[in-house]
Parts: C-alpha cells; structure tokens; sequence
C-alpha cells in the first residue's frame, strides 16, 4: 500500500513521437497533490538494457526517451515524486521503436509536440550562440588587421627616423670623402714625381 503522504501514481502514461532512436512518454499528475519531479524506468523487452531517469524541481509531464535501439521492444514506468517520497510506479507501457525507413506517425498528441517545440527553441539557441561566436572571431580579426596596420606605420615610421638620422652623418662624410681622396692623391703625386725625377 502507498504511503498517506506520498503521491498517487502518474496516470495515463502514453508513448508518441516514436522515431528509430527516441520517443517521447507523457503522463498525467491527480489533481491537488504536490509532485516536485519524476522517475522513469525504461528497459529493453529483451533485457539487454535498462535505464533509470530522475528529475527533480519540475514540473514537466513528458520527457523524451533518447539513445534507444531501431526497431526494437521496451517497457516503461513512470512514479511520481512528491515532498515525502516516491509514489507507487505507473502500470506497464509497451512501445516499438521505429526503422530508420519509418517516418513519424500523424497521430502525436499535444504533449508531444510541446516537447518537440521545446527542441526546436534549443536548436534556435544553438544558432544564437553560433551567430554570436562568429560576430566574436569577426571582431577579433578585425582587432588583429587593426593592429598589424598600426604595426607596419609604427615600423615605417621608425625606419624614415633612422634614415633621417643617417643622412646628417652621410652628409658630413661625404665632403671628407673628396678630401681624403684629395690627401691621398696629394701623397701619390709625390710619389710619381720622385718616380719621375
């Protein structure tokens, strides 16, 4: 027998949005009891696997069924969790998945298309956040091309002061070169005069 304080056991426990490699499990909740979560049993018919899912702080009536075998037999139960425990499990509900060739039957019901939008608003927030990292990486090269430009009119820059300082000392050499040149010929023509004399 259940426990006064504990929850009355989910009921109308229904598989849909069957696919090859997940369902959805939906249930209801009696009125007037406080649930805070839930806890599903899911296993294979052939017992090769089974999963045990617990979530607390919701109030969610559906969860979906993930990484489960194409075309293939599973049972699941589903308890209700309240402030003073666990109820009693939900009956037994046999689902098959389907091929991967099989589309998704028509005949979904409300629950399960809530869980589908829900889906959908994830995979809008992915591309929200794809979006942002790529305004990011935008800026950022923008940022890098910034810098480099700023990096060769720094180095142009300084390249035109060094020239600027070297043209003082090449002009001051170049009037010692013709001078020099003239010493050095002074001390050759000497030389050739005493060859010549």
């Amino acid at each position: 027998l259940a426990h006064p304080d504990r929850p009355p056991s989910p009921v109308n426990v229904t598989v849909t949005q069957l696919k090859a490699n997940s369902a959805t499990v939906s249930w209801d909740v009696p009125e007037g009891d406080v649930v805070i979560g839930y806890a599903i049993l899911q296993q294979r018919q052939d017992g090769q696997m089974q999963r045990f899912i617990r979530e607390v702080n919701t109030t969610n009536r559906a969860c979906v069924l993930w990484d489960l075998a194409e075309d293939a037999d599973y049972i699941i139960q589903v308890q209700s969790i309240g402030l003073y425990g666990e109820s009693q499990a939900s009956k037994r509900v046999h689902f098959r998945t389907l091929k991967e060739t099989d589309r998704l039957p028509s005949n979904s019901s409300n629950q399960g298309d809530i869980t589908m939008e829900g889906l959908d608003k994830n995979r809008q927030l992915q591309t929200g956040e794809i979006i942002i990292i790529v305004a990011v990486l935008l800026m950022w090269a923008a940022v890098i091309a910034l810098f480099c430009r700023q990096y060769d009119i720094i180095k142009d820059n300084d390249s035109n002061n060094n020239k600027e300082k070297t043209k003082p000392s090449s002009e001051h050499s170049t009037p010692e070169r013709p001078s020099g040149g003239l010493l050095r010929s002074k001390k050759k023509s000497p030389s050739v005069n005493i060859i010549e004399v």
